[in-house]
């Protein structure tokens, strides 16, 4: 606030008071110099004299006082105007990050539900995908079962249907037309296993 007061303020606030002074000190004088002489026109004189001047600084002093009480006021406006700006200011300032601090907020709460749902997904596809797993592997387990109970098979066929044939006699007494049966018959069951093969490494 003092800032604001001008250098002339200053300066005629100084010589206000200094006016004040001067008068109390020449009626100060005054008196002084009419008490020794014990004469009554001087004592008279000097007495209104005294008055007079008292009276024109108390007026000096008062005048500068109401400046003084007149000026504060002015600052203090001032300063309740300014600070009513800078609330407005500050006020703006932050509803503007409040907003923007909601939304991004806001924002924050979509990505992570966005995120859950995504992950919820992921989980049951993940589920779906080791189900789907355990049936092949099951699945494969039971055509490997397959396939090895139908090789024993196949081979006990063919160890019966050897043990027949050289039963019979063999090549020496049977005739080739059985021989060659027996050799479809053997490629037939070869290729029923090659089929059961593919068929498990395929599951």
């Amino acid at each position: 606030m003092a800032a604001s007061r001008t250098p002339a303020r200053r300066r005629q606030r100084s010589v206000r008071v200094t006016v004040a002074v001067v008068l109390l000190g020449a009626a100060t004088l005054g008196v002084l110099l009419a008490l020794p002489t014990q004469s009554p026109a001087l004592l008279s004189a000097s007495s209104v004299g005294v008055l007079a001047l008292g009276w024109a600084a108390l007026r000096i002093m008062w005048t500068e006082v109401l400046q003084s009480r007149r000026e504060n006021a002015a600052d203090r406006a001032a300063a309740a105007s300014a600070y009513k700006s800078l609330f407005s200011l500050r006020a703006a300032e932050h509803a503007e990050f409040t907003t923007a601090m909601t939304e991004r907020l806001a924002e924050s709460n979509l990505s992570v539900r966005e995120l859950q749902g995504e992950l919820v997904q992921a989980q049951r596809q993940l589920a779906s995908s080791q189900r789907r797993l355990a049936e092949t592997a099951s699945r494969a387990e039971s055509a490997e079962t397959s396939l090895e109970q139908l090789r024993a098979e196949r081979a006990a066929e063919e160890a019966d249907a050897l043990a027949s044939w050289e039963a019979d006699g063999g090549p020496a007494r049977g005739s080739v037309d059985e021989l060659v049966s027996w050799e479809q018959k053997a490629a037939e069951l070869r290729a029923e296993q090659d089929e059961m093969t593919r068929a498990v490494k395929r599951a």
